[in-house]
């Protein structure tokens, strides 16, 4: 759909939610992020302005897993009831009588994600405003964890923790550069012999690192946004994902030349003090993520060298693989 399509529908849309057959729809725009589609438009209806912000499914995809956008407003919706920084959802809907397929449209929010590299807007932030900013974020991740699943039955049952490993052998097969993840078979059976036994299971957000903070210029957590990979499972998943991004070791360039957030101790003790007891899988999580992540970056660089989804950024984060996997090796022991 391009933008003077999306106008028009959105124009229908608003004059029908807001009653009001005069409104003027303003500034219809593309928005930033790779998850789904996302816009941003204005509204001008009563002499009120108002900003919003729409999540479509990508064209010409099954509207299941990752394009589910249904799948974010049962979490949103659920979130409502807590004290988790968030987007609430205002209209959503699977009728496709407005744009054509399933949709989803919150208030636009002021901000912008973190960005914690020496460029980013985070880099003035004091020590002391970083610190405090962790403990915002890994608090609100231990309120999210603690959602009842029973409120969310639309994410299905939970993915059993061997599943979460296995599942990722397909994607393994069509990864570009198979010898830079020679080490993948051996890191697979590690996994697979040191299943946790205790963890916690509940919603998880499946992509919790710094470009899904949404966060104020002072250093205040607004929301956590983009939700399209969470689900039911482990919640330590969030925990080994963001304390991976953070992970200097795990990664072929320096620190200086990756944004991180803080580091993986000072993260998992926040974490483990708003939880209220020990993480003892917490390297196996970690390990898990390094795995993840390092075959899903094999994978986006086929798609990218074979003009199904371009994105040359892939090519330098592959010089991670191997680190990444050898990283997850080390903290299986």
């Amino acid at each position: 759909m391009n933008l003077a399509e999306l106008e028009e529908r959105l124009s229908i849309f608003c004059k029908h939610h807001f009653n009001d057959d005069e409104l003027e729809l303003k500034n219809v725009r593309n928005m930033p992020g790779h998850a789904g589609f996302s816009y941003g438009f204005d509204v001008d209806s009563s002499n009120q302005e108002s900003r919003w912000y729409i999540r479509l499914p990508p064209p010409n995809v099954n509207w299941r897993g990752t394009a589910d956008v249904l799948r974010q407003v049962e979490v949103l919706n659920a979130l409502d009831e807590t004290n988790v920084p968030h987007c609430s959802v205002t209209w959503s809907g699977a009728e496709l009588e407005w744009f054509g397929c399933p949709y989803f449209i919150v208030p636009f929010m002021e901000g912008d994600v973190l960005h914690v590299g020496p460029d980013g807007w985070a880099a003035s932030l004091s020590e002391e405003q970083l610190y405090a900013l962790g403990k915002q974020v890994m608090r609100a991740l231990v309120e999210v964890h603690h959602v009842d699943i029973a409120k969310v039955p639309y994410l299905g049952d939970p993915v059993p923790f061997d599943e979460d490993v296995l599942r990722w052998d397909r994607f393994y097969e069509r990864a570009a550069d198979p010898h830079l993840l020679s080490r993948v078979p051996e890191c697979r059976q590690k996994l697979l012999d040191h299943l946790p036994t205790s963890t916690r299971v509940g919603i998880f957000h499946g992509d919790f690192q710094t470009s899904n903070l949404f966060c104020s210029k002072d250093g205040r957590l607004r929301a956590i946004i983009d939700w399209e990979l969470t689900g039911v499972g482990a919640t330590l998943n969030d925990v080994g994902w963001i304390c991976t991004f953070a992970d200097p070791h795990a990664w072929a360039m320096d620190r200086s030349e990756r944004p991180m957030f803080l580091d993986p101790e000072t993260l998992s003790k926040y974490y483990e003090e708003y939880f209220g007891q020990s993480l003892p899988d917490i390297s196996w999580f970690r390990a898990l993520a390094a795995y993840k992540f390092a075959i899903i970056t094999g994978f986006n660089l086929s798609l990218h060298r074979r003009g199904k989804r371009p994105d040359p950024t892939w090519e330098q984060t592959a010089l991670s693989m191997t680190p990444l996997i050898d990283r997850a090796l080390e903290l299986l022991g």
